[in-house]
Parts: C-alpha cells; sequence; structure tokens
C-alpha cells in the first residue's frame, strides 16, 4: 500500500517512522508542513492523486492546549478543517484514514474509564477542536479509524517526561499536580497499535488507547525521576487551583481500551515498563 504520513516530524511521526523499517512492504510518504501543507485543500488531492495514495495516517495536530485558548482559528484550520481535507481526499478514492484524536473531548467528570460510546463534552478549544476533526472524518471517510489517546511522549520532542527530567536536574524542588488522574502514552506503543491496524485491515470507528494503570501527573513524576536516577530533586504535590492555566484539563481521564484490545487481538503495555523503556533510550 501507499501510506501517507502528516506530521511526520513530531513525536508520533518520528515514531511511525521507526515502525516503517520493521513493515518495508508498503511505500511511505512521510510529510510534515515543508512537503504538503494539510490546510491546502488542493494540494491534498493534488498529492494523493499523483501518489496514488492508499491510507492516511494523520500525525499532525495543533497540540499547544493553553495557546489555543487565544489560537482559536488557527487551532480550528489543523484540528478540524485540514482533516476533513484529507478525509475528503480519501473517501472520494475508497481509502482509509487514522485520525488521531484526545482525552480532552471528555471533561473528566466521570470516575471510571471512559468508553468509545460515551457523551463527548470538551470543555478547551484545542478538545472542541479535535472533536470537531473527528465528526469531520468520520462524515467523509467511510474507511477511518479514530484513536484517542493521552498524555503522549516519547524521546523525540518536547513533552512532559524530558521536561520533568530536564526540571529535576536544574531544580530543589518541583510543583505537580496531584488531582488531575489519567494514563501516560508512550508514542512507540501508539505507533505499534497503528501499524497493527495498518496491517490487519482498518475497521471503521472510533478506538482509546493508552498505556495500562491509573496515575497522577505527580505520581507520573516521582516515576520519571526513580527511573531516571534523579534524587536530589523534591516534588510536592499541587492541588489544580494552584496552578491555573488557560485552559481547562479533565481532572479525570482514564481511557477504557477494551474495543482496541479485542478488535485487534493486543496486549497494551502497563505504563511504567514504557517509561522505563523510553528513560533507557533518552
Amino acid at each position: 500500500m501507499n501510506i501517507l504520513i502528516t506530521g511526520c516530524n513530531g513525536q508520533l511521526g518520528n515514531e511511525m517512522q521507526l515502525q516503517e523499517k520493521e513493515n518495508p512492504q508498503h511505500t511511505y510518504f512521510n510529510t510534515d508542513v515543508a512537503e504538503l501543507d494539510i490546510t491546502n485543500q488542493q494540494a491534498i488531492e493534488t498529492f494523493v492523486a499523483e501518489n496514488d495514495i492508499d491510507g492516511i495516517v494523520n500525525c499532525a495536530a495543533y497540540t499547544a492546549v493553553d495557546k489555543a485558548e487565544d489560537n482559536e482559528a488557527l487551532c480550528q484550520l489543523l484540528n478540524a478543517e485540514a482533516p476533513a481535507y484529507l478525509a475528503h481526499a480519501m473517501g472520494k478514492r475508497g481509502g482509509w484514514m487514522i485520525q488521531i484524536s484526545t482525552d480532552y473531548v471528555f471533561d473528566g467528570t466521570n470516575h471510571t474509564p471512559y468508553t468509545e460510546d460515551e457523551d463527548t463534552c470538551p470543555n478547551s478549544v484545542y478538545g472542541k477542536t479535535k472533536l470537531v476533526g473527528e465528526m469531520n472524518v468520520q462524515k467523509l471517510c467511510e474507511r477511518s479509524m479514530i484513536i484517542r489517546t493521552a498524555w503522549l511522549y516519547s524521546t523525540f520532542g518536547n513533552n512532559f517526561v524530558k521536561t520533568m527530567i530536564r526540571l529535576g536536574k536544574e531544580r530543589p524542588e518541583l510543583g505537580v499536580i496531584f488531582d488531575q488522574i489519567g494514563t501516560p502514552t508512550y508514542a512507540r506503543d501508539l505507533a505499534r497499535v497503528i501499524m497493527t491496524a495498518i496491517n490487519k485491515g482498518i475497521v471503521p470507528g472510533i478506538y482509546h488507547f493508552s498505556n495500562e494503570g491509573v496515575i497522577s501527573w505527580y505520581d507520573f513524576t516521582k516515576a520519571i525521576h526513580r527511573l531516571a536516577g534523579i534524587m536530589s530533586c523534591h516534588v510536592r504535590p499541587l492541588h489544580t487551583a494552584e496552578y491555573p492555566t488557560p485552559a481547562a484539563r479533565p481532572h479525570y481521564s482514564v481511557l477504557d481500551k477494551t474495543k482496541i484490545k479485542q478488535t485487534y487481538g493486543i496486549e497494551v503495555p502497563y505504563w511504567e515498563e514504557s517509561l522505563k523503556e523510553c528513560i533507557e533510550k533518552l
């Protein structure tokens, strides 16, 4: 198959490129904004036709959650309209598309893990635009998979894990929020699942994927420091109210992964095992 990967310079895009080396049976077109502007519908239509694209994995997004509150138009363009352009191009050809979405489509008031069929209720610009993107893709491409994920980190780019390691080495003390609960996702694990779906065949619908387990940002930081051998930094638990941000975060955003596990016959690694693997690579 000829597969278009967008956002190839991001965390997930870089991890997809590592998976490509292990799956040479397909031809990959790795693009970022320099190679293909996904906000330009005509450019997408031309690229897809000229390269005879069979499927798209859209790893591109506007992910600066707090900045999104002041940049709604750009966030809407990248997270809602661009996926619609990609989905329209694939839908016309009878191709498939995998759209990456987020736990931010929920407001975080649950106390049990969110399943795919629960009502969405985003309370940030980022979450709202990602939800519109989901709906656009499903409407325009019959063979589409939406994969919602959360707390993404990797050895690439900027992310929470790398920031906590850096700050842990620089500072004697850190305050980290303890009353927001979720599950981290190692981008490599997500990339592996995406490749599994491509190879086994796209089963359309919405899916949830993160690592297994449940943790707060505070406990996650403690684990990062322990695994990275950082002993000199004291980590204090903070209430969300003590660390106000422009965008509201879901207080509880654990995702139920039963559907993707059953559909594709996969086992999902525990968050600490994946974190250990990532930190060893760092």
